[in-house]
């Protein structure tokens, strides 16, 4: 079970390269968007000037390319994700391995005499890779290829031979199994992907087909498994592959909800949003029920404790609502009363549903920052944003109220409902798995001359020690380790360093540090 698990963890670690460089890829064309959009003009009349347009739509219609390559960015972006050692090595194996396959797949169908001729290749199922004409597998090509490049990596990459095979040593030794596998992979999905792409169209239509209730299932699955880490496992299908839908914007068909609306977004001639957009929604419960949640703890907080309670939950609040970063928040409910985490699932999966039933169609996955820019410029005919903002609203209400009512039935002591003797704070994933402080052997902190590496001592002890570390990488908020032992993990150590919990799962650690992350990783690094 434990293997399984760390399986999961460390495939699920290696999404997050990929996956996080897209929003940037959006915002690139949003920008184009704003620029580039006509309907902007007649409100902003330096927008109507034909370079400014020509600019808008250079930026827009280049950053769209990256989606029609996406399967390329996951080939390389896995196994940078999976490798532990000599990362850039790792890149490079998973791209020989991918243009390796997508070739032996292409040669495979020519040779059986399988090649759609260009007019009916969509109707074959078949279409264009890097200029090579292959089945049309999407994203899962990437997936696929990119995680064995990296399994192939971790297991041989150590390899030293001695006299004249010296030069096979390593990465090289890495592609002389990869380039022969890549060949029998390509040659072997040839005849199995056309059985997989039916089971997987019968899946999506199967979930589509439940209608708003699938979407409510969805959501709640989203937002339950956040303490485990591994809810991207549950979105980023629906985002980048066949299971968030097909649709073909502009005459370039995009699978997955993500990549639609991006492409749509930079598509002059889309009068309207596609419904697949809902599959992304996931900012309605960030941006106004966990800001609802927070204003309900505050309004139920002791009188002489609400200021307290204020200082430490608005801020955490208007992350949430901001930029859609949620752990602070929700490891509070995860330690006062799971039931409040179980209700915000559930609420999540609701206002999804609620988007589904209205026929909202506007682009809302993270914070308000993400939501202004992706939206205003598109107008209220292609996005209908003033209806998201309804679904928000009633949301809020209804976490609010939901929020205070259990509260108070139960006597739950959220921020500043606390027992006299304790203190008014966020709660954390280690107080929540109370395991107590643990005694740790470790180097002690530097003084102030190295800032830096005293704190990657400080996190390396709370880790158990250098011995104890196999591996380490970091995602959006969480420093994600690899470790040989997790009975030596001292939680509260890492605690003060800044951690805001700290999830075990397997021989993996999650240390929750939010938005400066990656500064952490960095001083660990130092240290090591």
């Amino acid at each position: 079970m434990n293997r399984a698990v760390n399986a999961l963890q460390a495939f699920g670690k290696s999404l997050y390269g990929p996956v996080l460089i897209l929003p940037i890829v959006g915002m690139f064309i949003a920008l184009g968007n704003l620029f580039g959009n006509g309907n902007l003009a007649a409100w902003v009349p330096f927008l109507n000037h034909p370079l400014v347009q020509e600019i808008g739509q250079l930026v827009a219609k280049s950053s769209v390319s990256i989606l029609a390559n996406l399967a390329l960015v996951f080939a390389v972006g896995i196994p940078i994700g999976l490798a532990k050692r000599d990362k850039g090595y790792a890149a490079l194996i998973g791209l020989v391995v991918f243009i390796i396959f997508i070739n032996a797949m292409s040669i495979t169908l020519q040779l059986q005499g399988r090649l759609a001729p260009a007019e009916s290749m969509r109707a074959a199922g078949q279409g264009m890779v890097l200029g090579v004409q292959v089945l049309e597998m999407g994203v899962f090509a990437g997936i696929l290829t990119g995680a064995i490049s990296g399994i192939l990596y971790n297991r041989y990459s150590p390899t030293q031979f001695t006299g004249v095979m010296a030069i096979y040593s390593g990465h090289c030794f890495v592609a002389m199994l990869g380039i022969p596998l890549a060949i029998t992979l390509g040659v072997v999905m040839s005849e199995l992907w056309p059985f997989a792409q039916q089971g997987i169209s019968a899946l999506a239509y199967g979930i589509r087909g439940a209608g708003p209730v699938g979407v409510a299932i969805y959501g709640f699955l989203e937002r339950i498994l956040i303490p485990t880490g591994l809810h991207h496992l549950v979105y980023t299908p629906f985002l980048y592959t066949e299971l968030g839908g097909s649709q073909e914007v502009c005459g370039t068909l995009y699978r997955g909800a993500r990549n639609i609306y991006f492409a749509e977004m930079a598509c002059p001639t889309v009068k309207q949003l596609s419904p697949t957009v809902m599959w992304d929604a996931r900012g309605i419960s960030k941006m106004f029920g966990l800001t609802a949640a927070a204003l309900a703890m505050i309004s139920t907080a002791k009188p002489e404790r609400r200021a307290a309670a204020k200082a430490i939950l608005l801020p955490a609040a208007l992350t949430s609502l901001l930029i859609g970063v949620t752990e602070p928040l929700e490891f509070s409910f995860l330690f006062v009363a799971p039931l409040l985490f179980v209700t915000h699932a559930v609420l999540a999966g609701l206002g999804m549903m609620l988007f589904a039933l209205l026929g909202v169609h506007a682009i809302g996955a993270n914070g308000v920052i993400d939501f202004v820019l992706y939206n205003l410029p598109l107008g209220t005919e292609k996005s209908n944003w003033p209806m998201y903002l309804l679904v928000g609203a009633i949301m809020a209400v209804v976490y609010f109220t939901v929020f205070r009512f259990l509260i108070l039935r139960f006597d739950m002591k959220t921020p500043g409902r606390e027992e006299e003797d304790q203190e008014t704070r966020l709660y954390s994933k280690q107080d929540y798995q109370q395991r107590g402080q643990r005694g740790v052997a470790g180097a002690e902190p530097t003084t102030a001359e190295n800032e830096a590496l005293g704190l990657g001592q400080r996190i390396i002890a709370g880790l158990g020690g250098k011995q104890n570390i196999d591996v380490i990488d970091n995602c959006y908020t969480r420093l994600r380790v690899t470790v040989r032992d997790t009975s030596t993990i001292n939680e509260q150590q890492l605690k003060q360093t800044g951690a805001r919990g700290v999830i075990l799962q397997g021989n993996n650690v999650q240390v929750v540090y939010g938005l400066h992350v990656k500064k952490m990783r960095e001083a660990v690094e130092i240290a090591l």
